[in-house]
């Protein structure tokens, strides 16, 4: 019998608008649909081997049933369970989310808006800095393609009945990557680079969680390749880093004018001034407000006009300038 946990959601959250995240979370790969489990396969932090997890709503949460490995040691079993806390989120608790609506208005209607959503992370950190190697000068379609490619040929795949998903290949396996198809210039160096981090511990999440922000995302863009931009996606989207703003994505002005009816996009000072009040939610806020950018401007989707809340708020967290 497959081995099965519950997560208990603090606060407010929707697995299904987590999923409908995810259906415009490009670098995914995800194929499902709001009303299905969310099936991910995944390297186990630390570990190197591929995990494969089917996760359910429930009234409180979610519950998880581990289908592969089968028969998880303990400690695999543990290390399973703390990665789909963070990739979903719920290891943060949310309770004082709503409190965040009721300092700010704006953010009040957004909340209303994408109830029940939160950010669905990288399954970690690892992934977030290998996506931002591959997705350098690029477009996202193609990073993506590229990304799905190297899951195929290099990750493990795991079968949950009438779905095989490919897992991105582990730390172990892309630290030996001499090159692949579609990677130009130094981008498998780079690759192999944050391999060997992962391997070391530096790209763990719990480690970069446990650090000063400025400390953790020094030391990320001490990696080749990595500079600031990546750095803080790989901390707030691959570590699950709930409470910060960032600074180097261009789309947030853009997404905060929009909702806050401003003349023109504000500067990052601007920017810290006004997220004081999104504090200890920053980043789930930033979510909710590109969210809102992209449903009112198809920019990413590339549809070019407002779609339904209920399509693809993901998608305005995932575009080649953006945290996708």
């Amino acid at each position: 019998m497959a081995e099965e946990f519950t997560l208990t959601a603090r606060g407010p959250f929707s697995l299904a608008a987590g999923t409908r995240f995810l259906e415009g979370f490009t670098p995914a790969g995800f194929t499902g649909k709001a009303d299905e489990p969310l099936e991910l396969a995944f390297p186990v932090e630390g570990d190197g081997r591929t995990a494969g997890v089917r996760v359910r709503e429930h009234a409180h949460g979610v519950t998880a049933e581990i289908v592969s490995p089968a028969a998880p040691a303990p400690g695999l079993a543990a290390a399973i369970r703390s990665q789909v806390t963070r990739i979903l989120s719920l290891d943060v608790d949310g309770a004082g989310f709503p409190a965040v609506g009721d300092r700010d208005p704006v953010v009040a209607g957004l909340q209303r808006r994408y109830p029940g959503l939160r950010p669905i992370g990288f399954w970690s950190p690892y992934e977030a800095a290998a996506w931002a190697v591959i997705g350098q000068r690029i477009r996202v379609r193609q990073a993506a393609a590229i990304k799905s490619r190297m899951a195929r040929e290099l990750g493990e795949p795991v079968s949950f009945g009438e779905r095989v998903v490919h897992a991105f290949p582990s730390p172990q396996r892309l630290a030996g990557l001499d090159g692949f198809a579609g990677l130009s210039g130094r981008k498998p160096e780079w690759l192999r680079s944050v391999a060997r981090a992962a391997l070391d511990g530096h790209l763990d999440a719990t480690h970069l969680r446990a650090l000063p922000r400025d400390e953790a995302l020094a030391e990320l863009t001490r990696l080749p390749g990595i500079g600031d931009f990546s750095a803080e996606l790989i901390l707030l989207r691959g570590a699950g880093d709930p409470d910060r703003i960032p600074l180097h994505e261009g789309r947030l002005p853009r997404a905060v004018a929009l909702a806050y009816g401003l003349p023109e996009p504000p500067s990052a000072e601007e920017l810290q001034r006004l997220s004081q009040s999104w504090k200890p939610y920053r980043t789930w806020v930033t979510l909710l407000l590109r969210a809102q950018l992209e449903d009112e401007t198809g920019e990413i989707s590339g549809t070019g006009r407002a779609v339904s809340a209920s399509m693809s708020p993901g998608a305005a967290w995932s575009a080649g300038q953006g945290y996708s």
